[in-house]
This record gives structure tokens, C-alpha cells and sequence, in this order.
């Protein structure tokens, strides 16, 4: 088997556990401020726009329609197969000009580059603002109750000490990923959103397997030998192997999907990209730490 890590290997952890407070905490206020103060670049889903869905006769090349609709200055431009591959879905931001000279725009366009592949345009519809502000409010409940099945999930199977770091550390890989979306100015649509929701799946998933050998350690014969920070830092070496290692690889097949997937799911990647990277880190620095922290202060108020 594979091993990034030496078994043996004895980095102490929690003795750094200020370090990646004070690291954690800047990147949030950094993160909250870039979030309030710059807000996001809604894409299409959530801004409003117009849709339109043409019918080609044989399956079009998209990052050819992309082409040449890129060309009108129509700003935001999403296309995607919709139903079949024949079928494509025009997504285009909310502009100052009328529905239908957008759409006669894309429609002359279309004929024009596509002469040997006939199609029909089957609806054009204008997406309000208003049905994109119920998507963010779902969107932000869909998170909400991650976020509290989580809580309730983890403090079944473990402890609210566990529970509220695991919680910690997922609210702290969102915002930061959300803070970095920000800054770069980068779209917010519904894959996005997908995203990190994966990312919320993801980090849980990393912070389980620590917080499961942390529990397997403090029932077993070293729990009377080693006081608390011995025992989580034991833990966090015994299983820093297999997280790098999982990490590495995950982050090769979304590289991959960043740099090689095409601008559809560019957006998707580099989010995920953020998620694994943060969540990794909070994995092993902060929600093991938050943990040791809340039973030593616990235990010293007892």
C-alpha cells in the first residue's frame, strides 16, 4: 500500500492549535468581508435572463455555438444539451435589449454558422430577477439543513463537542470557498451551489474518519496511558497518511475536470478544487483542535 506518511510519524498538532485559530479566524473575517462588501456575481439562475431552447436536427457542436454566439456581446452566455443531444438550452443575462431582438440576434446568428444542421427554436422565455431570488433562498436552506442534519448526525453517533467541530469546520470550508468566489469575482450559479454541497459531504467525510480513530483510541488500552492531547494527536498521525493520500487523489480527478471539462463545469471544478484543499486542512487543523479545546476548558470549569 501506498504510504505518503511514515508510520511513526509524531507531529504535534494540537500544540499549533493557535496557529491555525489565528490563521482560520483571518481568512473568515477576510472572507465575511469580501462577502458583504463585494457580494457575489449571480450568474444567470439567479440574476434572471433569458432562456431559449433551440432543436437541431443532428447533435450541434456546443463550444461551436459557444463560438459564435460569443461574438454578439450578450454577456453571460450559458449553453447546454437539454432533454437529448440534439436539443440545446441558450441561457443569456438579463441585458437591456428586448426579448425578441435577443432572440432574433441568436436566431441569425445560428442560421448563419449552422446551414448544414437545421434547427427550431422552441421557446424563449424571460427568467425574472424574482424566481432567482426564491432559488437563493433555496439554495441557502439547502445548505441550512446540511448543515444541521450534520449537527444532529454527529452528535447522535458521537458527542456535541464532536458535533459542533465537524459543523465548524464545514461552515469554515464554505465561507472561505464562498470568499474566494468573491474576490475573484467568479459566477455563483445552481452547479456552484452543487458544489458546495459536495464540499459539505466531502469535509464531513474526511472529518469522520479522524473523529472515528480518535473515538476507537480514547476505548482502547492507550486511553488510561496517554492524557487527551497525546491521545487526538496520536489519532490525527494514524490517519494523516490515509487523508493526504485520499486528498491527493481527489484532487488529481478534479484538476483534471478544471483544466479538461470544458467551461460548463469550469466553475463546478474550481469550487470543488477550494473545497478540497480548505477542507483538507480543516480536517486535521481545526475541527480536531475546536474539539480538545472545548473538553479542556470543559474539564478545567469542572
Amino acid at each position: 500500500m501506498l504510504e505518503i506518511v511514515k508510520q511513526g510519524t509524531r507531529i504535534d498538532f494540537l500544540s499549533k492549535a493557535k496557529i491555525f485559530f489565528a490563521v482560520s479566524g483571518a481568512l473568515l473575517v477576510i472572507s465575511l468581508g469580501l462577502i458583504f462588501s463585494k457580494g457575489f456575481n449571480y450568474g444567470i439562475d439567479f440574476a434572471g435572463g433569458t432562456v431559449i431552447q433551440a432543436s437541431f436536427e443532428n447533435e450541434p457542436n456546443l463550444d461551436e455555438i459557444r463560438g459564435s454566439l460569443g461574438k454578439l456581446n450578450l454577456g453571460d452566455v450559458v449553453i447546454q444539451n437539454f432533454g437529448n443531444e440534439t436539443d440545446v438550452l441558450i441561457r443569456v443575462e438579463r441585458s437591456s435589449k428586448e426579448l425578441e431582438e435577443v432572440s432574433r440576434e441568436i436566431k441569425n446568428t445560428l442560421e448563419t454558422n449552422f446551414k448544414s444542421n437545421p434547427f427550431k427554436i422552441v421557446r424563449v422565455e424571460q427568467v425574472g430577477p424574482q424566481v432567482g431570488e426564491e432559488l437563493k433562498t433555496k439554495a441557502g436552506y439547502a445548505v441550512l439543513y446540511a448543515l444541521v442534519g450534520v449537527l444532529l448526525y454527529i452528535a447522535f453517533r458521537f458527542q456535541l463537542n464532536f458535533s459542533l467541530g465537524a459543523v465548524l469546520a464545514i461552515f469554515h470550508d464554505v465561507i472561505i470557498t464562498l470568499g474566494i468566489f468573491s474576490l475573484m469575482g467568479r459566477e455563483i450559479n445552481l452547479p456552484i451551489i452543487a458544489a458546495l454541497l459536495t464540499i459539505v459531504g466531502y469535509s464531513l467525510n474526511d472529518t469522520i474518519v479522524v473523529f472515528d480513530r480518535i473515538r476507537e483510541n480514547m476505548r482502547g488500552e492507550d486511553a488510561e496511558k496517554m492524557n487527551l492531547k497525546d491521545l487526538m494527536n496520536k489519532s490525527l498521525n494514524e490517519t494523516l497518511s490515509r487523508t493526504v493520500l485520499t486528498s491527493l487523489t481527489t484532487l488529481v480527478a478534479v484538476l483534471s475536470l478544471y483544466l479538461f471539462g470544458g467551461a460548463v463545469i469550469n466553475g463546478f471544478a474550481f469550487a470543488l478544487l477550494i473545497g478540497v484543499i480548505v477542507g483538507t486542512y480543516s480536517s486535521i487543523g481545526i475541527a480536531s483542535a475546536f474539539v480538545y479545546t472545548i473538553k479542556t476548558k470543559k474539564e478545567a470549569a469542572a
